[in-house]
């Protein structure tokens, strides 16, 4: 899971697809951290993503690094927002705390359960696939 954790921070921004209805939707995301052995993503409840993934939690993300590896990370949402975790995704990107608190109502978490990440490369090359 670190690396898949590297991967994405040292690509950023990377992008998450949901299904609305019977299309897909795709959207920049920034922020991703590791806690308690998972790994977890956030936004807001007023957005169409949180509603997206509430109606069907299954989700991919997908970014290129600039040597042109790949990574395809899928898996299912599991929202379980707290003030503890709340505490430590601002405590790891304090750039959020200019959009959330821990108190507020609108920032929520989740983690990624029936993980499964595949790297590539836009040149061939060995594929390699983590799950967790």
């Amino acid at each position: 899971m670190q690396e898949v954790l590297k991967f994405l921070t040292d690509n950023a921004p990377f992008y998450i697809s949901t299904v609305a209805g019977d299309k897909p939707k795709v959207r920049p995301f920034g922020f991703v951290m590791e806690h308690e052995g998972k790994l977890w993503f956030c936004t807001n409840n007023k957005k169409d993503v949180y509603k997206q993934l509430k109606a069907n939690p299954y989700f991919e993300v997908s970014t290129t690094s600039p040597e042109g590896r790949w990574i395809r990370l899928k898996g299912k949402a599991v929202f379980n927002t707290t003030p503890v975790v709340k505490a430590k995704a601002l405590e790891i990107n304090p750039k959020l705390k200019k959009m959330y608190s821990v108190e507020d109502k609108l920032f929520e978490l989740f983690y990624i359960e029936e993980g499964e990440a595949t790297f590539t490369s836009m040149m061939g090359g060995e594929t390699k696939t983590i799950k967790f």
